[in-house]
């Protein structure tokens, strides 16, 4: 949880990584932490009885945005589902814990989707759920404005094979047309990248939010780059089993249609999801600016929602652009096998939705 931050000093973003310790995860993307259910509002007409239980995996970033409000906001419960909330510290593990049988669905980067499928998991993505930002942050008078300016400088990203690290290396640098080579990459995760930006071990991160929101805020760091707006792409989706798909569709689509609202409520009213799922995030009411001011931090969660585009569905467009994911993953090495994206999507659910 985030508190008040000190200016640019390095005890102010020391301070502030020891309590994002929970957020250091491989967003989009191994040990799980688990939470327990909490107290998402209740339908007071519903009967506990006629509740389906579900298990749903997310991650603690605010790409899961939707999975956190469709609980917090009480959606799940609204549509039949009593839906225990587990925390996970990457996608792998709770794409494994799915695999195991322990999670029944989770929202989690579409790359986890096609290298389990590539290993012949029986997994399908059901839905959509939010598209890539990433972004790169530098020091404010860092004199760096461009992608190309990071030629010969140290870049902090996430770890190699990581859907961060496969659109860094086969769009954002390319598209500058550079190389890993050309740049000296430091892997770490994103509290520890912005820490060594702060202190000067790096001359630049790739982030996603909320760490966008909080170094631009509170650190003095400025964006020079964000991935989505030159090449979007479908990051975070919903996934479950070929075994729910068959044993139990109704409680998939029950899911899909409490994300699909809480998706609308983020689109929507930014103000009041950011009130419900703020303390996912942060447990105090205020954040010292850079300048030394202060923000209310509900503003900051507010502004990390309003940079994400939420969706529910997905489009031919997000299929093809999944399908140019799957490749760069071959091209990297990740993938052994050729991928074909259609063969693990499942919209029967959206179908659904476009009918009626």
């Amino acid at each position: 949880m985030l508190r008040n931050i000190q200016g640019k000093s390095l005890k102010g973003i020391t301070a502030l990584l020891m309590v994002l310790v929970l957020l250091t995860i491989t967003a989009c993307g191994a040990n799980s932490n688990q939470d327990s259910s909490g107290a998402g509002e209740q339908s007071a007409d519903s009967s506990e009885t006629e509740k389906t239980d579900f298990v749903v995996g997310y991650l603690n970033v605010m790409d899961d945005a939707q999975a956190m409000l469709a609980y917090e906001a009480g959606l799940y419960d609204k549509h039949g589902l009593n839906v225990t909330m587990q925390k996970f510290s990457s996608g792998t593990d709770l794409i494994k814990a799915m695999v195991g049988g322990q999670v029944d669905a989770g929202v989690l980067g579409f790359t986890n989707a096609v290298s389990w499928a590539a290993k012949g998991a029986g997994l399908k993505v059901v839905g959509g759920a939010q598209m890539g930002f990433h972004s790169i942050l530098v020091k404010e008078d860092s004199g760096i404005t461009k992608v190309e300016d990071l030629k010969g400088k140290k870049l902090a990203s996430q770890g190699q094979g990581s859907t961060a690290d496969i659109v860094l290396t086969g769009v954002t640098l390319k598209d500058a047309n550079l190389t890993k080579q050309d740049v000296q990459m430091v892997y770490i995760d994103p509290a520890q990248s912005l820490q060594s930006l702060v202190s000067g071990a790096v001359d630049a991160a790739f982030v996603f939010e909320p760490y966008d929101s909080i170094a631009t805020q509170t650190l003095g760091m400025k964006q020079i780059y964000e991935i989505g707006k030159v090449w979007p792409f479908p990051c975070m989706v919903v996934i479950t089993t070929d075994e729910h798909l068959e044993n139990n569709p109704e409680a998939v689509d029950k899911l899909l249609d409490a994300q699909k609202e809480a998706i609308e409520m983020l689109q929507q009213d930014p103000q009041q999801s950011a009130e419900r799922i703020l303390n996912y995030f942060v447990d105090t009411d205020t954040m010292t600016t850079h300048h030394g001011g202060e923000i209310e931090s509900v503003e900051v969660v507010k502004q990390a929602i309003e940079t994400q585009i939420f969706h529910w569905d997905i489009t031919p467009e997000h299929v093809s652009r999944m399908q140019d994911i799957a490749n760069l993953m071959m091209e990297q090495g990740i993938l052994e096998k050729e991928v074909n994206v259609e063969e693990i999507l499942d919209l029967s659910w959206q179908e659904k939705q476009e009918q009626s």
